[in-house]
């Protein structure tokens, strides 16, 4: 698999593809499709599955450091859900600047600051995660896979060594994805 053939599978989910669609009318700065929506597609798709089966949201990462208060988040958030209206699943969106104001307090340990949206997909917990796909200004799509797609072509969930880890995180998601992919095979934790 490559960037190509992945973009191409991924867009074969209809809420994807809408979504990525109007990503540009959004008005979000370094604005990218990430996670469970993109890799959980792949998923269906290798196992004859419909595209949106068990994909539970669609997640936008943004990266807007020129105002990192909850209200300009919330603002920008409900700016981006009027231009993605109809489309007729959850969406989160989050600002990538403003996690490491929030996370200790939530999760209970460090998060540098990050400088890019793409650097919260490097801290996903799994290398099969790690993808995100961003829509260039003449409508291409750009895929991001730091990790690769190995583990996601072998169906393989393994922990990302560059994150700070969370055994639990780890196994409750990798639980939840092996009782909806029974082909899954899950490494370096015991689900």
């Amino acid at each position: 698999m490559d960037s190509d053939e992945f973009a191409q599978i991924v867009q074969g989910n209809p809420n994807n593809r809408a979504i990525l669609e109007l990503l540009p009318n959004t008005c979000l700065k370094d604005v990218w499709l990430v996670s469970g929506c993109l890799f959980q597609t792949v998923w269906n798709s290798k196992t004859g599955r419909m595209p949106d089966y068990g994909i539970k949201d669609y997640d936008l990462f943004y990266f807007d450091e020129s105002d990192l208060s909850w209200e300009a988040e919330d603002a920008a958030i409900r700016q981006a859900m009027q231009a993605l209206d109809g489309i007729d699943a959850e969406i989160e969106i989050r600002n990538q600047a403003r996690v490491h104001l929030w996370y200790p307090q939530k999760f209970g340990g460090p998060y540098e600051p990050l400088r890019r949206a793409t650097d919260g997909i490097d801290r996903f917990l799994a290398t099969a995660c790690m993808f995100g796909v961003a829509v260039s200004d003449d409508g291409v799509a750009n895929v991001y896979a730091p990790a690769g797609f190995e583990d996601l072509e072998r169906m393989v969930i393994r922990p990302n060594s560059l994150t700070n880890f969370d055994a639990d995180a780890y196994n409750s998601k990798a639980r939840r994805w092996k009782a909806l992919w029974p082909e899954l095979r899950v490494e370096g934790v015991e689900v």
